[in-house]
């Protein structure tokens, strides 16, 4: 088994849930009054400050993240508060309004007018810098910004959540639909305004994403275009379940070639298995590619070359194995997440300085360069959450 820690146990779950529910509210109180995005990271243990591109960065993914797992600790208005400035960055972008949502805003307050964006002052060029993935728009984050609205909607009916994801839900469809076989959801718009680019590629875990959330639009109100949305994002996840492998491929390429199993990701091994209403049995065995694959520092790594543990994706397995019945297992992940909570009082994102993932960045990398480093991370801390109280993010429900 992955997991070689000392198992959690209940009681054990319970203290990791408070001290990190504990350190998230206290993040949210930092952050400002009012509506706020939380900075996704903090610096390191070797580090004075976070570089540039990631000092006032608060990732989308990692907030819609935090505001579900205040949900699971019972802290509703702190939800809120991430929540609302979702919702405001949703209907007050600076150049576009079509119902995208950016990758990154600028982490604290939420003021009146265009939603801001990350950026630093660049003094070797003089001028005011931006990162163009940050500008951009990820399918996977529009529907994870979505997600999060759905979830609190459970909570606040009535106060626009709902009519926010269905928006963001509409950008996917206008904006992400590819016809090309396998059909699914593209990957979305990278660069700079006004002129971004169409990311030709398509993920699993977008698609999974987007499944999750028409899926659940429907549950809610019954429009076909809902059950259609679903079941094309849910087609492509039939596509690239490998049934020779047991293993979900991370998606198809710019020209619509189906990716390799020699490059693969822990998150699409697993989302699909808590993402989907009664997946079918035979994905199951995804769980034990990963085992076989994945594995790494008594948890697991995000990709194949195991060069240390993803702590983010260590606690998405956890919580993977409680909704399948496989407790022992979950709580000895969980004990290895507990050694990774930081003097911040956040989980680290990894255990090692540097932890690659084999994905680029946006369509002008040239060669592998998204990374993790050893760093305090919003989106870790969240995922340990919902681990230890058994929230499931893609259906709001807490599991037995």
């Amino acid at each position: 088994m992955a997991g070689e820690g000392r198992p959690a146990g209940p009681e054990a779950r319970g203290a990791l849930a408070h001290s990190l529910c504990g350190s998230l509210a206290s993040a949210v109180d930092a952050a400002g009054p009012g509506p706020v995005l939380v900075a996704s990271y903090r610096p390191g243990p070797d580090e004075a400050e976070l570089p540039d591109p990631l000092r006032r960065s608060a990732f989308t993914y990692d907030n819609a993240l935090a505001a579900i797992a205040l949900q699971a600790c019972g802290d509703l208005p702190r939800a809120r508060r991430i929540g609302d400035a979702l919702l405001h960055a949703l209907g007050h972008d600076r150049t576009f309004g079509d119902g995208r949502i950016r990758n990154a805003y600028r982490a604290g307050p939420v003021a009146e007018g265009p939603a801001l964006l990350p950026g630093w002052w660049d003094a070797r060029q003089n001028l005011w810098a931006e990162d163009g993935y940050q500008d951009g728009t990820a399918t996977g984050n529009v529907a994870w910004a979505a997600l999060a609205l759905l979830n609190l909607d459970t909570d606040a009916p009535g106060a626009g959540y709902r009519a926010g994801a269905r928006r963001l839900l509409g950008w996917i469809t206008a904006h992400a639909a590819d016809g090309r076989a396998p059909q699914g959801f593209s990957g979305g718009r990278d660069g700079f305004d006004p002129a971004q680019t169409a990311l030709a590629w398509k993920s699993t875990e977008h698609n999974l994403d987007v499944h999750a959330v028409a899926a659940w639009l429907h549950r809610l109100d019954g429009r076909p275009e809902d059950a259609r949305t679903a079941a094309t994002a849910r087609g492509f996840l039939d596509a690239v379940f490998e049934s020779g492998a047991g293993a979900f491929r991370l998606g198809t390429t710019p020209e619509g070639r189906l990716q390799p199993l020699d490059r693969v990701a822990l998150d699409t091994q697993l989302w699909p298995l808590i993402g989907v209403a009664q997946p079918p049995a035979s994905w199951q065995r995804s769980i034990a590619y990963a085992e076989a694959h994945l594995a790494a520092s008594g948890g697991f790594d995000f990709n194949e070359d195991r060069d240390g543990l993803w702590v983010e994706g260590t606690a998405q397995a956890a919580l993977t194995d409680r909704a399948l019945g496989r407790t022992q297992d979950a709580d000895r992940l969980l004990g290895t997440i507990a050694r990774q909570v930081s003097p911040s009082g956040f989980l680290f994102a990894t255990d090692v300085p540097r932890l690659t993932t084999g994905i680029r960045i946006g369509p002008a990398s040239t060669q592998d360069d998204f990374f993790y480093f050893r760093r305090p991370h919003l989106g870790a801390t969240a995922w340990g959450i919902l681990a230890a109280t058994g929230r499931n993010p893609f259906t709001g429900r807490t599991l037995e």
